[in-house]
């Protein structure tokens, strides 16, 4: 399978391969979404894709025990300490952190977990899909919402600085 940003990826000719229509499905699970490992930093592509998501409708909660908040939102250590459901486990930590997030993930009742572009973790995919949640895995779930509902551009916001419309003043 190559479609896409991960083309390349191990995981396109594996078990953990998903199609595009997995993925669409995925995005609309829920609009609850976790984010482990968001950062407080701007330059850090997890701050943009919560930014991207919150701007999509989606609710974002920020899951980072070195952060009290993040764009403005409460910072929870880890899933369990989140009040309510969880849709979207959307994971931005190093693959050898995974295996517990997925089991967190799992204790909480999560839908899905979605694992960053970088981000591979076969065991803990497994035992997601055993637990029956979704996986989707080495993708971004910024990139992949832009490309199938819209808002895919060159800073990776639908800012509409960008036209080729021609101004008249």
């Amino acid at each position: 399978m190559s479609d896409g940003v991960s083309s390349r990826s191990s995981v396109n000719g594996g078990p953990f391969a998903t199609t595009a229509a997995e993925r669409v499905r995925v995005l609309r699970l829920g609009k609850r979404v976790a984010i482990v490992g968001l950062s407080g930093n701007p330059a850090r592509p997890s701050h943009f894709v919560a930014i991207y998501l919150r701007s999509r409708g989606y609710e974002v909660i920020p899951v980072n025990p070195r952060e009290k908040t993040i764009l403005g939102m409460e910072s929870y250590p880890s899933l369990t300490a989140i009040p309510g459901g969880v849709d979207i486990v959307d994971i931005f930590r190093d693959p050898s952190a995974v295996r517990a997030i997925v089991e967190e993930a799992i204790a909480i009742g999560a839908k899905a977990v979605w694992m960053q572009l970088g981000v591979v973790q076969e065991a803990a995919a497994e035992r997601a899909r055993a637990a029956g949640l979704a996986v989707v895995m080495d993708r971004c779930m910024k990139i992949e919402h832009a490309r199938y509902f819209g808002g895919l551009n060159m800073l990776g916001l639908n800012t509409g600085v960008l036209s080729a419309r021609q101004r008249f003043e």
